[in-house]
């Protein structure tokens, strides 16, 4: 943690868990049409990544019910793609063989909006240069929503069937049951920065400067905790860990549950809406 209680710099989305009924399928999708390969398939799960650190975890349970009208969880996982071209190779990907549900460019960034199988929200994007993103003098981001070109987005496809091994979980969009909680953990306990506000709607929060490492809406009225399918949990990824330690010290002294991870190094804990965060250290081998 900084001096001022806030994550470090570094810090960044990891990995998005994601509890399916249809293992084969939903895997399927995300090979075929987001161009994930799979690093490994053990049991009842999968995992995907883009040639460097696992992007994506797919835990099958049949008898999972679907996600009611009124859980909270997941809005959309964001992958985050290096270039234009890449962008359109996804593009040409989700024309040939799914379908695209929307576009925007966000001024900050351009982006493809699509579901898997199983109705989990999927956002491609691209960067814009951060130079040119719109920063207010108190750090806020002037993230907007304007028509994107998609001619322009198809003309730069190079036809790549996979995504490129730079492509991460630039970040995660949650929808909760109320945005004051969801402020009170993410940014007051974890010690995100508010980069946008839209009324008492939505609110978009990042570690350092970034435009948003996660967003949090309540425009469909969610008010219950996530219980079947969707978003099983989503990971947080600070530099060290020293950063580790101190940021699981701050959230026990507020009074937060943490447990220690099952699967390796760091911890876990969950926000106001029982949404399961794992925290880890990446530490320099």
């Amino acid at each position: 943690m900084t001096a001022d209680g806030s994550l470090p710099i570094a810090t960044t989305i990891g990995r998005v868990a994601l509890r399916v009924a249809d293992l084969e399928r939903v895997s399927r999708f995300y090979e075929t049409v987001i161009g994930l390969d799979v690093r490994e398939r053990r049991g009842d799960r999968t995992i995907l990544a883009a040639g460097g650190d696992p992007l994506l975890v797919l835990v099958e349970d049949p008898e999972a019910p679907p996600r009611r009208e009124d859980e909270t969880g997941l809005f959309h996982t964001a992958f985050l793609v290096p270039s234009r071209a890449a962008l359109g190779d996804a593009l040409e990907r989700i024309e040939d063989r799914w379908r695209l549900e929307g576009s925007a460019d966000h001024v900050v960034s351009e982006a493809l909006y699509l579901s898997d199988p199983e109705g989990n929200g999927v956002e491609v994007y691209r960067d814009l240069p951060s130079e040119a993103w719109p920063v207010a003098d108190d750090g806020t981001i002037g993230i907007d929503t304007k028509p994107l070109d998609l001619d322009d987005i198809r003309n730069a496809s190079r036809g790549r069937e996979s995504s490129p091994d730079a492509t991460t979980v630039g970040h995660v969009h949650l929808e909760v049951s109320s945005l004051p909680a969801a402020r009170e953990f993410y940014v007051d306990a974890l010690g995100m920065g508010i980069k946008q506000r839209l009324g008492e709607s939505a609110l978009f929060v990042a570690a350092g400067d970034y435009h948003h490492h996660l967003g949090l809406n309540v425009w469909r009225q969610r008010s219950t905790p996530p219980r079947g399918r969707g978003l099983e949990w989503f990971e947080l990824v600070v530099p060290g860990g020293g950063a580790l330690a101190a940021l699981r010290e701050r959230l026990e002294r507020r009074e937060i549950d943490t447990t220690d991870a099952v699967d390796g190094d760091g911890f876990e804990t969950a926000d106001p809406n029982g949404i399961r965060l794992r925290v880890r250290g990446d530490v320099p081998e």
